[in-house]
């Protein structure tokens, strides 16, 4: 790497130096936040997180702001709260956001974070504790760098982001706490290596589908929910298909399709007994539409297939899991293009930019006006797995590029 000054004199060599010679440092932090089992569903440990999130922000001289939303719901330990740390000053804010929720882990050694010479092994760590440590040692090198900036960095943390962050970030959008000020977004998301400059919006649901219990001896005196479960099933394949036909413009990876989706049955389940006629049947639809499409229109499609089932005789009700739109950031914009260079300043490899093959919380941002992208330290395949880890090299390199590029932003 050579020595190159970017954002009035912010020394890449240099910054990155200080930020490997911090590797355990960040490895250990990353190993505590690991070992709090912050499961989400149901939301468990939040307060235990925040409180060393907090506790170790104030000890490293960033201030810190602790955000609880009104009616936020949660009690004791399980209060969802958000964090706001920041570095610099004046209104103008890059914000860098990460979760700390995780998806419940596959057994309780998870929550034994393991390292094996560069990884770390353990839930979160690639999802998205690490890109979490990330984001804050890059605010620390700034800092001790001296880097001046023409604004400041807001390092957001939030919880509920694995369950469509309605009491984190959703909360925070629709109380206006969310991006004030906001020139720009980071998201530490495990990206593979490539930034994401798009998301897939998404629909869910779970639909029960009601009948009648009876023996299996009288079953005329019954009425199968799920032989009626299979009538609501037809029409909504009847949809997969209509909807799958279209596709986005977006850049996508190679192991991804353009199609847009309709999955039915993620979940399912129903009746007592094998010798009693169910009285309730229940699955759940995922959909997920592309950039390009309309979120109401599509939610509209697919209650409307409901109500044709509804009209026909079939009895069944729905519940909204989660829902959120879908986002795109060009990545033309200054943040865009500061991230890519400074993505290449620091590996030598040219970032691409694609579409998350899921939902992110940068389109909260982007629903602002603000252009928001995620590149984060981990890998999208071990995320949310049982051997799930991050390579803590990464996790340098990805300090030191948020670091370059929030100089160049608030300083260009």
């Amino acid at each position: 790497m050579k020595q190159k000054l970017l954002a009035d004199s912010l020394p890449t060599v240099d910054t990155f130096r200080w930020l490997n010679e911090r590797k355990e440092e960040m490895a250990g932090l990353l190993a505590e936040l690991v070992a709090i089992p912050t499961e989400n569903p149901p939301g468990n440990n939040y307060r235990v997180c925040t409180d060393l999130l907090e506790r170790r922000i104030a000890e490293l001289g960033l201030e810190c702001q602790r955000i609880v939303p009104a009616g936020a719901g949660g009690v004791g330990e399980n209060v969802p709260a958000s964090l706001l740390a920041s570095y610099g000053s004046g209104a103008r804010t890059l914000y860098f956001h990460g979760h700390y929720d995780v998806v419940p882990a596959q057994s309780p050694e998870q929550f034994r974070p393991v390292r094996k010479e560069n990884f770390l092994f353990g839930r979160g760590a690639c999802d998205m504790k690490g890109g979490i440590v990330a984001m804050l040692y890059a605010m620390l090198a700034l800092r001790k760098c001296g880097a001046e900036l023409k604004g400041r960095i807001g390092l957001m943390l939030v919880p509920d982001e694995e369950t469509g962050g309605k009491r984190g970030s959703g909360r925070l959008a629709r109380e206006g706490l969310l991006g004030q000020a906001g020139v720009g977004m980071l998201l530490a998301e495990p990206t593979s290596g490539v930034v994401w400059n798009a998301n897939r919006g998404a629909i869910s649901l779970r639909v029960r589908v009601l009948g009648k219990s009876a023996h299996v001896g009288l079953q005329h005196q019954g009425a199968n929910a799920f032989e009626r479960m299979h009538r609501v099933a037809e029409r909504l394949q009847q949809l997969k298909r209509e909807v799958e036909q279209c596709s986005t413009r977006c850049a996508v990876g190679t192991d991804q399709k353009r199609n847009s989706i309709l999955m039915l049955g993620g979940q399912s389940g129903g009746g007592t007994n094998f010798n009693v006629v169910p009285a309730e049947c229940w699955f759940t639809v995922d959909r997920r539409i592309n950039p390009e499409e309309n979120l109401a229109e599509e939610k509209a499609r697919l209650l409307g297939a409901l109500e044709e089932c509804r009209e026909i005789g079939v009895p069944l009700e729905w519940e909204v899991l989660q829902e959120g739109c879908s986002a795109r950031s060009d990545e033309s914009e200054a943040l865009g293009k500061a991230l890519s260079r400074c993505v290449r300043e620091v590996t030598g490899k040219a970032a691409g930019f694609e579409m998350c093959p899921g939902l992110l919380e940068t389109r909260f941002y982007a629903e602002a006006g603000m252009p928001a992208y995620a590149y984060g330290p981990g890998l999208l395949s071990v995320a949310h797995g049982p051997n799930e880890c991050v390579d803590l090299r990464r996790m340098v390199d990805c300090a030191a590029i948020y670091a370059l590029t929030a100089a160049e932003v608030l300083n260009g």
